[in-house]
């Protein structure tokens, strides 16, 4: 279970983006009713199945939110940074979570709970068009992966998800290597192919000077190059 703890942090500086357009007793009704909730590396934030209780924001840490398809093979659909806000779509369409999420690292999380959002939407039409705003943006990026996935070849995907990680995360201090350790099988499930082809086109891309892997730490030697193979698929 993750670990609770009592208000030690100012929403006004964790969720900075939402907080301004509450008005100030809707703050109050925030900063009483929420929760933050740590998470170690792995620990299941929610289950594929469970009932939506709150909306989640991503304070610290990272996360991926995935779907089991068929055979047990995951896919992941979204990678997350701070401050991403998720886990309330299902909550809207009225369903159970179609997706489960997991911490890929130590993570905190601020949770409020669904029905405080949804009382708050029905009074504040900035709040009402700030979701709005989140659920358009989110779709864009389903609709482009969808096409990405599918229609790219192998090297084409494996390309973008590397790039993807680079925009989402970055680099470490050496400016080449990426501020994020993914094992095999989840650059695989990130670039909807099997671990063998992902394992294979990593050390591709390495004897071609594009990359260079040493255990879970992939280093970009080629980003220009990196990003025609992504672009031409």
């Amino acid at each position: 279970m993750a670990d609770k703890e009592q208000i030690s942090y100012k929403l006004a500086d964790i969720i900075p983006n939402l907080f301004t357009i509450l008005t100030e007793d809707q703050k109050k009704l925030v900063e009483q009713t929420h929760q933050i909730q740590h998470f170690k590396k792995n620990e299941i934030v929610y289950c594929e199945g469970d009932i939506p209780k709150s909306m989640m924001c991503l304070i610290k840490g990272k996360i991926k939110i995935f779907k089991d398809g068929i055979g047990g093979r995951s896919q992941i659909i979204r990678m997350l940074k701070p401050v991403e806000y998720f886990a309330y779509r299902a909550y809207f369409a009225n369903e159970p979570y179609v997706t489960a999420a997991t911490a890929f690292e130590s993570t905190t999380i601020c949770l409020i709970p669904m029905e405080v959002i949804d009382n708050l939407i029905r009074i504040n039409n900035d709040l009402a068009y700030f979701f709005v705003k989140e659920l358009s943006i989110d779709l864009g990026i389903a609709d482009g992966r969808t096409v990405s996935l599918t229609q790219k070849h192998i090297r084409g995907r494996l390309a973008e998800a590397i790039l993807f990680l680079l925009e989402n995360y970055g680099m470490e201090e050496d400016n080449v290597t990426l501020n994020i350790y993914l094992s095999r099988e989840d650059l695989a499930s990130l670039s909807n192919m099997t671990t063998s082809n992902a394992i294979r086109t990593l050390s591709i891309f390495a004897s071609e000077g594009i990359i260079s892997v040493d255990g879970r730490r992939i280093k970009i030697l080629d980003d220009e190059r990196l990003r025609r193979i992504s672009k031409h698929g």
